[in-house]
């Protein structure tokens, strides 16, 4: 790893760290305090999803829908009109706008094999995004004269993969980078997680053949058609299984390429210290 012990942590001039977990248990949270309060660049997968990747297809998609309003399409046409995409940091709203839900055309769902193929573009965005990391260390420094760098990832980067190869190109280049960092959450954060979900259904992404698996076995359970899907019913349903099928990849991405924070502790991050604390705590359970 980066930093082989707690000591080599505490004493590195340029602390440099990614930070990995399902969302909802404080990556964003933290990478902000350190922004605000230390000397720290926060590079936001999610934002640079949002803003460089996947930015042309979302206003591709906004002129389909305005296409289908005779005043915006002849406004388009003549090119009188243009579109603008306002992603914030860590929101991604436009984003999983595109994205959608699979289901009933009339509750606002997708065709699955439309949803597919919007699901490819997110992970060719998310994969390119993390891959800037390289670039961005370097920016953060050279530009702006961070001496610290921490990446903020969205919660789908264990779906692209293979936590148990040693030789994972994404994973190992990563990990090069950046210390690798998984914020682990307890049962009761798991329950917390889908109660607000269920509140609030929003758009995933998922590997492929995890979808594929879960909406050919939602369709037979309830023996329904494609059309028939509600769009929120069957997000709902498949989230906490896409928990449950996290959980195991981002345990190997950590055993294999990093280290564990449980996210009780990470909670109780406030401040540069804390954080750095709470790392050299964590890489000395590791070396033990």
């Amino acid at each position: 790893m980066l930093y082989p012990s707690a000591q080599a942590w505490r004493d590195a001039p340029q602390k440099r760290v990614l930070l990995f977990a399902m969302s909802g248990l404080g990556k964003t949270h933290v990478s902000e305090i350190l922004a605000q309060q230390g000397n720290w660049f926060h590079y936001s997968v999610d934002y640079r999803i949002g803003t460089r990747h996947m930015g042309e297809h979302i206003i591709d998609n906004l002129k389909r829908e305005a296409m289908k309003t005779p005043f915006l399409r002849e406004m388009l046409m003549q090119d009188l009109i243009h579109f603008g995409v306002n992603v914030h940091d860590h929101d991604l709203r436009p984003v999983a706008a595109y994205l959608g839900k699979p289901g009933n055309p009339e509750l606002g769902g997708l065709s699955f094999t439309e949803y597919q193929r919007r699901q490819d573009h997110f992970k060719d965005a998310e994969i390119a995004a993390l891959t800037d990391t390289h670039g961005f260390i370097e920016r953060g420094r050279d530009i702006y004269g961070y001496q610290h760098f921490i990446c903020d990832t969205g919660g789908s980067i264990c779906e692209w993969v293979d936590p148990e190869n040693p030789n994972d190109p994404l994973l190992s280049a990563l990990a090069q980078e950046c210390l690798m960092v998984w914020i682990k959450g307890s049962d009761a954060h798991t329950e917390s997680l889908i109660e607000r979900f269920d509140k609030e259904p929003k758009p995933m992404s998922y590997q492929p053949e995890f979808l594929a698996r879960v909406w050919k076995e939602y369709l037979s359970n309830n023996d329904i058609k494609e059309s028939d899907v509600n769009p929120d019913e069957f997000i709902r349903w498949t989230y906490a299984q896409a928990l449950a099928h996290r959980q195991p990849r981002y345990d190997a991405m950590a055993r294999n390429f990093g280290i564990t924070v449980q996210a009780s502790d990470m909670a109780g991050v406030t401040n540069e210290a804390s954080f750095i604390d709470v790392i050299a705590d964590a890489l000395a359970a590791h070396s033990a």
